[in-house]
């Protein structure tokens, strides 16, 4: 359902259509009876996975890179 809403009563009734946005409602926004903007839920972004590239970690390419002498100065 679509309903107009006058700016101010928007401002006055923020959390109530908010609340409603949420439960699929669309509103116009209007100033002085005159459409200005439309105010719609949006999807959710899909979760997210930690890291930022397939394979093993950066870490095991620099680190399997060096020799057990190498590996001894860093302490690793």
């Amino acid at each position: 359902m679509t309903e107009m809403v006058n700016v101010q009563d928007a401002k006055t009734r923020l959390s109530e259509i908010l609340a409603r946005v949420e439960r699929g409602d669309d509103f116009i926004l209007a100033r002085g009876g005159r459409p200005i903007a439309t105010l719609r839920a949006i999807e959710p972004a899909p979760p997210r996975e930690l890291g930022f590239a397939p394979g093993p970690a950066v870490a095991d390419h620099v680190w399997g890179a060096l020799s057990d002498d190498e590996l001894d100065e860093w302490g690793l």
